[in-house]
């Protein structure tokens, strides 16, 4: 059993190796899993024996790229300083400097998004739970912390806040922008979000 999971383990690496490669080079739909099983050097069913469907070695893909950088923004998160729109500014700047090394496999990851044939066991974009989380903590304490309305709809601001995260990406596909400038239009779009759930004067609008 110890050489078969070997072999599994081994099939899996350049499975995943090879569409990550794919993904970036020539985008989701265009990438197939022969192709994937070609250039990985094993054999179709080989690719289905561990994984159930194209999106599912996308999400994959992703989880073992992205899951090491989340772990360590987790660990850093509380040491963020300014306000709350600073330390979200500073958590998607950081995602923008390490996924815009590989602009196409992350437009990949998007795209696979709106497949209408998703399993449940993959995770495109937006069902990751620990981003999520992660920003949704830093909007909380932004209510305590007297930035955001206690009122305010944290989940909607938490999706208008990934659609402009993900929509930024269309930019650099279509002009070459870099992480740079993804950041800085980001952080124009987190002031004008934020500044929809910021708390009033106490008197403001009255007659």
């Amino acid at each position: 059993m110890g050489v078969r999971d070997d072999q599994k383990a081994a099939t899996r690496a350049k499975v995943l190796s090879a569409a990550r490669d794919l993904f970036h080079e020539i985008g989701y739909d265009e990438t197939t899993i022969r192709a994937i099983a070609d250039r990985a050097g094993v054999s179709v069913g080989s690719v289905f024996t561990t994984f159930s469907s194209k999106a599912d070695v996308l999400s994959q893909v992703m989880a073992d790229r992205v899951g090491p950088l989340q772990e360590e923004l987790t660990r850093i998160l509380p040491y963020l300083r300014g306000s709350t729109s600073d330390r979200i500014c500073s958590i998607f700047a950081i995602h923008y400097d390490f996924e815009c090394r590989r602009v196409k496999l992350f437009l990949a990851h998007i795209a696979a998004t709106f497949s209408p044939s998703l399993e449940e066991t993959t995770v495109p974009f937006g069902r990751n739970e620990t981003f999520k989380g992660m920003l949704l903590d830093v909007l909380a304490e932004g209510v305590e912390r007297g930035d955001v309305r206690p009122d305010a709809d944290l989940e909607l601001v938490l999706d208008v806040l990934l659609a402009a995260y993900a929509f930024n990406y269309s930019q650099a596909a279509q002009v070459g922008a870099d992480a740079m400038a993804l950041t800085a239009r980001m952080e124009r779009q987190v002031g004008l979000i934020l500044a929809g759930v910021k708390p009033q004067p106490a008197g403001y609008g009255a007659l």
